[in-house]
Protein backbone atom coordinates (compact mmCIF):
# COMPACT_ATOMS: atom_id res chain seq x y z
CA UNK A 1 0.00 0.00 0.00
CA UNK A 2 2.63 2.19 0.61
CA UNK A 3 3.91 1.98 -3.10
CA UNK A 4 0.67 3.39 -3.91
CA UNK A 5 0.62 6.49 -1.86
CA UNK A 6 4.20 7.68 -3.07
CA UNK A 7 3.20 6.91 -6.63
CA UNK A 8 0.03 9.03 -6.64
CA UNK A 9 1.82 11.95 -4.60
CA UNK A 10 4.53 12.07 -7.42
CA UNK A 11 1.96 12.41 -9.68
CA UNK A 12 0.27 15.42 -8.61
CA UNK A 13 3.62 17.62 -8.46
CA UNK A 14 3.51 19.59 -11.94
CA UNK A 15 5.85 19.03 -14.74
CA UNK A 16 8.26 21.53 -15.26
CA UNK A 17 7.36 24.10 -18.10
CA UNK A 18 10.33 26.19 -18.19
CA UNK A 19 11.36 29.63 -16.95
CA UNK A 20 8.46 32.20 -16.86
CA UNK A 21 8.23 35.44 -19.22
CA UNK A 22 9.10 38.86 -17.49
CA UNK A 23 6.80 40.06 -19.95
CA UNK A 24 4.08 40.87 -17.06
CA UNK A 25 6.47 42.87 -14.39
CA UNK A 26 6.43 46.61 -14.49
CA UNK A 27 8.53 48.05 -16.44
CA UNK A 28 10.57 51.22 -15.37
CA UNK A 29 11.59 53.67 -18.39
CA UNK A 30 14.41 56.30 -17.20
CA UNK A 31 15.79 59.42 -19.33
CA UNK A 32 19.34 58.82 -20.17
CA UNK A 33 19.22 62.87 -19.69
CA UNK A 34 20.83 62.82 -15.77
CA UNK A 35 23.92 60.87 -16.72
CA UNK A 36 25.87 64.21 -16.83
CA UNK A 37 25.14 65.51 -13.70
CA UNK A 38 26.30 62.70 -11.47
CA UNK A 39 27.00 62.86 -7.81
CA UNK A 40 27.91 61.86 -4.76
CA UNK A 41 25.56 64.20 -3.06
CA UNK A 42 27.62 67.54 -3.26
CA UNK A 43 30.60 66.77 -1.10
CA UNK A 44 33.01 65.99 -3.89
CA UNK A 45 35.01 69.52 -2.63
CA UNK A 46 35.63 68.40 0.63
CA UNK A 47 36.85 65.11 -0.27
CA UNK A 48 41.09 64.86 -0.37
CA UNK A 49 43.26 62.65 -2.76
CA UNK A 50 46.12 60.91 -1.27
CA UNK A 51 49.37 61.94 -2.73
CA UNK A 52 51.20 59.32 -4.74
CA UNK A 53 54.43 60.78 -3.60
CA UNK A 54 56.21 61.90 -0.60
CA UNK A 55 54.26 60.52 2.20
CA UNK A 56 53.69 56.58 2.56
CA UNK A 57 50.49 54.83 4.29
CA UNK A 58 51.55 52.74 6.93
CA UNK A 59 48.36 51.06 8.91
CA UNK A 60 45.02 51.72 9.37
CA UNK A 61 44.50 55.30 10.54
CA UNK A 62 47.60 56.32 8.85
CA UNK A 63 45.76 59.11 6.40
CA UNK A 64 44.65 60.83 9.34
CA UNK A 65 47.37 63.82 10.92
CA UNK A 66 49.35 62.09 14.05
CA UNK A 67 47.54 60.92 16.58
CA UNK A 68 47.22 63.09 19.76
CA UNK A 69 47.80 60.93 22.99
CA UNK A 70 43.92 61.85 23.94
CA UNK A 71 42.93 60.39 20.60
CA UNK A 72 45.24 57.46 21.02
CA UNK A 73 43.77 56.57 24.06
CA UNK A 74 40.82 56.39 22.79
CA UNK A 75 41.99 53.69 20.14
CA UNK A 76 43.19 51.72 22.65
CA UNK A 77 40.11 51.86 24.60
CA UNK A 78 38.09 50.23 21.73
CA UNK A 79 40.97 47.76 21.14
CA UNK A 80 40.61 46.94 24.93
CA UNK A 81 37.08 46.65 25.18
CA UNK A 82 36.45 44.85 21.98
CA UNK A 83 38.50 41.91 23.92
CA UNK A 84 41.66 42.22 21.76
CA UNK A 85 44.69 41.99 23.55
CA UNK A 86 47.21 44.90 22.88
CA UNK A 87 50.79 44.44 21.34
CA UNK A 88 53.23 46.97 20.42
CA UNK A 89 55.92 46.58 17.62
CA UNK A 90 58.59 48.93 15.90
CA UNK A 91 61.14 49.06 13.08
CA UNK A 92 62.86 51.51 12.46
CA UNK A 93 62.08 51.19 8.10
CA UNK A 94 58.49 51.25 8.98
CA UNK A 95 56.67 50.42 5.74
CA UNK A 96 57.05 47.47 3.37
CA UNK A 97 59.29 47.76 0.23
CA UNK A 98 61.37 44.93 -2.29
CA UNK A 99 64.70 44.07 -1.93
CA UNK A 100 65.57 40.78 -1.58
CA UNK A 101 62.71 38.95 -3.76
CA UNK A 102 60.64 39.43 -7.10
CA UNK A 103 58.07 36.93 -6.44
CA UNK A 104 54.51 38.22 -6.19
CA UNK A 105 53.47 38.55 -2.74
CA UNK A 106 56.48 38.82 -1.29
CA UNK A 107 57.93 42.20 0.75
CA UNK A 108 60.78 42.76 2.80
CA UNK A 109 59.82 45.15 6.34
CA UNK A 110 56.09 43.38 6.75
CA UNK A 111 57.46 41.88 10.20
CA UNK A 112 58.41 44.40 12.97
CA UNK A 113 60.27 43.55 16.34
CA UNK A 114 57.82 42.97 18.99
CA UNK A 115 58.32 45.12 21.91
CA UNK A 116 58.19 42.86 25.12
CA UNK A 117 54.62 40.36 24.90
CA UNK A 118 51.79 40.85 24.32
CA UNK A 119 49.47 42.31 26.90
CA UNK A 120 47.45 39.71 27.77
CA UNK A 121 44.90 40.90 30.74
CA UNK A 122 45.49 44.53 29.42
CA UNK A 123 42.41 46.01 31.20
CA UNK A 124 43.83 50.11 30.88
CA UNK A 125 44.43 52.17 27.91
CA UNK A 126 47.08 53.91 30.00
CA UNK A 127 49.25 50.65 30.42
CA UNK A 128 49.51 50.67 27.12
CA UNK A 129 50.51 54.21 26.79
CA UNK A 130 53.15 53.74 29.20
CA UNK A 131 54.64 51.08 27.09
CA UNK A 132 54.38 52.92 24.31
CA UNK A 133 56.53 56.03 25.65
CA UNK A 134 59.16 53.34 26.87
CA UNK A 135 59.00 51.95 23.34
CA UNK A 136 59.94 55.40 22.24
CA UNK A 137 63.00 56.15 24.93
CA UNK A 138 64.27 53.41 24.42
CA UNK A 139 64.73 53.81 20.75
CA UNK A 140 63.69 57.12 19.70
CA UNK A 141 64.16 56.76 15.96
CA UNK A 142 62.07 53.72 15.22
CA UNK A 143 58.05 53.51 14.10
CA UNK A 144 55.95 52.11 16.93
CA UNK A 145 52.46 50.62 16.18
CA UNK A 146 49.92 48.87 18.07
CA UNK A 147 48.27 45.43 17.26
CA UNK A 148 45.25 44.18 18.43
CA UNK A 149 44.78 40.78 17.96
CA UNK A 150 41.66 38.27 19.19
CA UNK A 151 43.16 35.09 21.11
CA UNK A 152 40.25 33.19 20.19
CA UNK A 153 40.15 33.77 16.40
CA UNK A 154 43.81 34.17 16.35
CA UNK A 155 44.21 36.49 14.04
CA UNK A 156 45.36 40.19 13.94
CA UNK A 157 42.23 42.54 14.22
CA UNK A 158 43.60 46.25 13.72
CA UNK A 159 47.23 47.93 13.75
CA UNK A 160 48.11 51.33 13.59
CA UNK A 161 50.76 53.87 14.10
CA UNK A 162 51.44 55.00 17.01
CA UNK A 163 55.13 57.08 16.72
CA UNK A 164 56.90 58.39 14.03
CA UNK A 165 60.14 59.28 14.56
CA UNK A 166 60.98 63.02 14.33
CA UNK A 167 62.06 63.92 10.29
CA UNK A 168 61.12 60.93 9.02
CA UNK A 169 60.25 61.62 5.60
CA UNK A 170 57.37 59.36 5.62
CA UNK A 171 55.50 61.55 7.65
CA UNK A 172 55.63 64.32 5.33
CA UNK A 173 57.76 66.62 7.26
CA UNK A 174 61.18 66.10 6.08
Amino acid sequence: MAPAVMASSATSVAPFQGLKSTAGLPVSRRSNARLGSVSNGGRIRCMQVWPIEGIKKFETLSYLPLLSTEDLLKQIDFLIRSKWVPCLEFSKVGFVFREFGSTPGYYDGRYWTMWKLPMFGCTDAAQVAKEVEEVKKEYPDAYVRIIGFDNIRQVQCVSFIAFKPPGCEESGKA
